[in-house]
């Protein structure tokens, strides 16, 4: 019976790392990538093996990769916790990435904007967490803050410190935006009664309340597109 090759027994150009080298990073697919990332296989199979196998699972999507946390990664036999941790801040890394690309554009021109710096952020969550986009006067990105975090099904929301915030900041603006974990978009009581709450204090401190936008992992609820702001 022949034995198995490991990767070091391949042929130089076909081993992740070294391919890398040669070629440069895009030559490399999904699971070679990973195959860097977590260093080694198993007495049975090849850590690019390993990877394939773990994509497969997933339909080769790097989106679904990116919700798999340390224990989901950890019943692929041959992953363990470092391996596994690897993978989970490789992927973090990618999200904050892209937000932090996002956000160098600053200026707010819709809610698709919103939704393309929280996407990522937020779309993966199995939890709700609600944060908040300072502007000023000409709605450029002054910062943005995570107010609060919760459970599957709500989180609480300090209107006071929110304002606190934002005069802090000198802000002129403030867009509101968390997520729904269960993927329904349609916006709850307790949202739409947040965000009159803010947006009346918003009023009596000259502090307008753009937008409240509500993200699942594709899309994407705007109070404001609507025409519910405030109601």
């Amino acid at each position: 019976m022949n034995e198995k090759l490991k990767i070091k027994d391949w042929a130089l150009e076909d081993r992740p790392r070294e391919k890398l080298l040669a070629k440069g990073i895009q030559s490399l697919s999904d699971a070679e990538l990973i195959a860097i990332l977590i260093g080694s296989g198993s007495r049975n199979e090849t850590a690019v093996e390993l990877s394939k196998r773990i994509l497969a699972s997933i339909s080769n999507n790097l989106n679904e990769l990116g919700k798999l946390n340390i224990s989901d990664l950890q019943n692929f036999k041959g992953i363990g916790e470092a391996k596994a941790i690897s993978i989970v801040a490789a992927m973090e890394l990618g999200k904050r990435r892209k937000i932090s690309e996002i956000i160098e554009k600053k200026k707010i021109t819709s809610s698709n904007d919103v939704f393309e710096i929280f996407s990522s952020l937020l779309g993966d969550l199995p939890y709700e967490e609600f944060w908040v986009i300072f502007l000023n006067r000409s709605n450029s990105v002054i910062d943005k803050q995570k107010i609060s975090q919760g459970g599957v099904s709500g989180t609480i929301i300090d209107v006071r410190l929110i304002m606190k915030h934002a005069i802090e900041k000198l802000a002129s603006g403030l867009i509101l935006c968390h997520n729904h974990p269960s993927g329904n978009l349609n916006p709850s009581k307790s949202d739409i009664d947040i965000t009159k709450k803010l947006s009346d204090a918003g009023k009596i401190m000259e502090i307008s309340v753009l937008d409240h936008v509500i993200v699942t992992d594709a899309q994407y609820y705007s109070f404001a597109d609507e025409g519910i702001m405030g109601t």
